[in-house]
């Protein structure tokens, strides 16, 4: 439970389906502990978690408080900041939910007698022979399965997700219409949570000593290796940025490629982005364990986007070679890879290139 209306509402439609309740919340980050100056917001300050206990305290149901937070940083945050300072793109939620949310959250259901746990996720589970896997929710806008993919068959089979059926609109009048006006009202926070103000780049910074005297002034180049001018450090860019470049070369440019190694970014076009293929890796199966040669599927490539026909064209040494029925643009190392047959999930896994 953070506190929020999703997380909320589900409590509440699983005590008037007549389910026994204990809530869970996280404590995942705090910014006082971490030397920031940020205030907290979002589903890691102390006021969502004392908001998520007040909510429990009035249905009527314990609630228990879990401090993950040296875990948390040893894992997610991490595994963020590695990400970037290989020159990829990553997306904390991933990583988070199968590691922590789900591997805690189970944990401590163990612990105090719980069978399933259910979260506020956008999203419906289903089983077919012998495989679960999320299936996507009837709000296609609130659709969250794109970050699920990596949920394994015992986490996937003990977990409820009461919200896959609704609209987020139904959700806020379940909760005026209950009472909770002031909770059916509340801003959701759409940044990831350990940087309420969005500003990686300065998160980056504060995380990696003398990050910035080590990348500062490498070369900005074009596809045939010239030099175009100097960036700000690789780490600071990602593919497919047209903005925040602060180079003037006559017309819009865009971040094609990362080089870690020689601390270049490649400039382009807006159509040098467009790909016919792409590899992927780390694959985690839901619906099927495995992925087949000639299988063809709708797949994401990032969050907020719509899927596009791909087709399996090769599986070499777990790498898993996809190539696209019409080409797509800004294809993002280190972003997920999200397959699905219709509205299931096939499965996921890690861009390479």
């Amino acid at each position: 439970m953070s506190g929020g209306i999703d997380s909320s509402v589900t409590a509440l439609l699983l005590k008037e389906q007549g389910h026994n309740l204990k809530g869970v919340t996280l404590r995942l980050w705090d910014y006082l502990s971490e030397g920031c100056e940020e205030k907290e917001t979002g589903c890691c300050s102390m006021d969502s978690i004392l908001e998520a206990r007040e909510f429990c305290r009035k249905l009527g149901y314990e609630h228990h408080i879990v401090d993950i937070r040296d875990e948390f940083k040893a894992t997610v945050v991490q595994d963020f900041i590695d990400e970037y300072l290989a020159g990829r793109t990553p997306n904390p939620c991933v990583v988070c939910n199968p590691i922590i949310k789900w591997d805690k959250v189970l944990q401590k259901a163990d612990e105090i007698g719980c069978e399933y746990i259910a979260t506020g996720h956008y999203a419906k589970i289903e089983e077919k022979n012998g495989r679960w896997y999320v299936t996507k929710a009837d709000d296609d806008s609130k659709d969250q399965t794109y970050v699920l993919w990596k949920l394994t068959q015992d986490q996937l089979k003990r977990t409820l997700f009461p919200l896959g059926h609704y609209r987020k609109s139904e959700i806020k009048q379940l909760a005026d219409e209950r009472g909770f006006v002031r909770l059916a009202k509340k801003k959701e926070s759409q940044e990831v949570c350990f940087i309420p103000d969005n500003d990686y780049r300065g998160f980056l910074k504060k995380r990696v000593p003398s990050l910035e005297q080590q990348v500062e002034g490498g070369a900005y180049i074009n596809k045939s290796g010239k030099v175009l001018g100097k960036h700000h450090g690789y780490p600071f860019y990602t593919i497919g940025q047209r903005k925040g470049l602060e180079i003037a070369l006559g017309k819009p440019q865009y971040v094609l490629d990362i080089d870690p190694v020689s601390n270049t970014v490649m400039l382009g076009d807006n159509e040098d982005l467009l790909t016919n293929s792409m590899k992927v890796g780390r694959f985690n199966g839901q619906k099927y364990q495995h992925l087949e040669v000639g299988m063809r599927l709708m797949v994401k490539i990032r969050y907020n986007t719509k899927p596009s026909w791909c087709v399996v064209k090769s599986i070499e040494n777990e790498i898993i070679n996809i190539d696209f029925e019409v080409p797509v643009s800004a294809v993002t190392p280190g972003q997920s890879a999200v397959f699905y047959e219709e509205n299931d999930v096939v499965g996921g896994g890690i861009i390479l290139k």
